[in-house]
């Protein structure tokens, strides 16, 4: 299975096996291909693959397109005795499977860490559950809201008193995601030293905690429970977002030269002096009356010339974007944040670029491939692994594949 070694990219060299569905698995394994993996993508075929309502929506909607760019689809049935004998054939020269599973689920199957690794002890077999591979809720169901729920997140973001608030994204899902695909290099790294393989699993629930970060640090060493803070850093002050004649900017000033500069920039020398602002924990604890003291300077001015104004000064200070502003401004354009794909069906589209940047070996201008449509790539992966014409057709004909 040798389809992408010569692509130029760091990970082409890899072979992964992707069983993930949704978004968490998907968006780990996304990071493997855009960065060259050999990605076969394993769904069900399409007698029993069912629309079973996903929350990435359908095939060719946005979501999914965006999810699974650069990979193969080989439809298996994996309840069979026949499709686990195909998988575990191309386990034999994999270097990774991901799942994300319900985490009962691949035991129930036979297709678990265990029976792979038995296989092909050099595998590196990662996995996302909702709240972990075992402990109390280990065999729950665990989706992105309920971890961002119980990770606390929900209890810091909004305006204060407001109750729980959302964020806007699929934030553990994405993170939980982020995490997996490193956990996964870093055992192929540790395999070049031992040879060996290992499982590398995290949930929901964990990327979540990881992401609170210095808000669970706060607690952890200091007892302080975080509260919410609405559009105000918790802890570095100035810090969010301030109204202008036309609308709101984000103006960062926490440290005592930003704020001196912030003050003179504004024409509110007097605040710099005033001893209710003197030091970073007296702006934290008058937080209110300090910002809403700046905001009767800054909502005289229109956005852009406050913009200019406070970047001149070195004050950090943006516009807040809709998406589709996002990807108007000239830096964003400069970074290629959006990348074309092109898609047998849908034609050219563009989906959202990698943040990593390579100098030998960047991303390309362009993704190598759209993603597949279902069971696109079947014969020619059978066929890889020593599967001849007449046995993939015996498959095609009993529902194998």
């Amino acid at each position: 299975m040798a389809k992408n070694k010569g692509n130029g990219l760091p990970l082409s060299r890899f072979t992964v096996l992707d069983l993930t569905a949704h978004r968490a698995g998907p968006t780990a394994v996304r990071q493997l291909a855009d960065w060259g993996a050999n990605v076969i993508k394993i769904e069900a075929p399409a007698r029993i693959s069912r629309d079973k309502g996903s929350i990435v929506g359908a095939r060719h909607g946005f979501d999914f397109q965006n999810l699974h760019r650069n990979k193969r689809s080989l439809t298996l049935d994996l309840k069979s005795e026949e499709g686990k004998e195909v998988f575990f054939k191309l386990v034999e020269k994999a270097d990774v499977v991901a799942e994300n599973f319900r985490s009962a689920v691949k035991h129930r199957l036979g297709i678990d860490y265990e029976a792979v690794r038995k296989v092909n002890p050099r595998i590196v077999y990662g996995s996302i559950a909702g709240f972990g591979q075992d402990g109390p809720y280990g065999k729950r169901p665990g989706v992105d809201q309920i971890a961002r729920g119980m990770g606390g997140l929900m209890s810091v973001t909004g305006l204060p008193g407001q109750g729980p608030v959302r964020v806007g994204i699929p934030i553990c899902d994405l993170t939980a995601g982020m995490f997996l695909a490193q956990g996964i290099m870093i055992a192929l790294l540790d395999r070049e030293v031992t040879g060996e393989g290992q499982w590398v699993h995290t949930s929901l629930l964990e990327a979540m905690i990881q992401m609170m970060d210095f808000q669970a640090a706060r607690y952890l060493i200091k007892g302080e429970v975080p509260k919410q803070a609405g559009n105000d850093h918790p802890t570095g002050i100035p810090t969010g977002v301030f109204p202008t004649s036309d609308g709101h900017i984000n103006i960062a000033a926490a440290s005592q030269v930003l704020f001196e500069r912030l003050c003179n920039s504004i024409g509110a020398e007097a605040l710099f002096e005033d001893p209710d602002y003197k030091t970073p924990d007296l702006r934290s604890e008058n937080r209110k009356t300090l910002c809403e003291k700046i905001g009767e300077h800054t909502k005289t001015k229109p956005s852009q010339e406050w913009i200019d104004i406070l970047n001149e000064a070195g004050v950090p200070s943006r516009p807040i974007y809709s998406v589709d502003q996002v990807f108007d401004d000239p830096q964003v354009k400069h970074l290629e944040m959006a990348r074309p794909a092109d898609h047998a069906i849908l034609g050219e589209i563009n989906l959202v670029g990698q943040a990593i940047n390579m100098t030998r070996t960047p991303e390309p201008g362009r993704f190598r491939s759209a993603t597949a449509e279902l069971g696109e790539h079947t014969e020619e992966i059978l066929a890889e692994i020593g599967y001849g014409a007449n046995r993939i057709t015996e498959l095609k004909d009993k529902g194998v594949v």
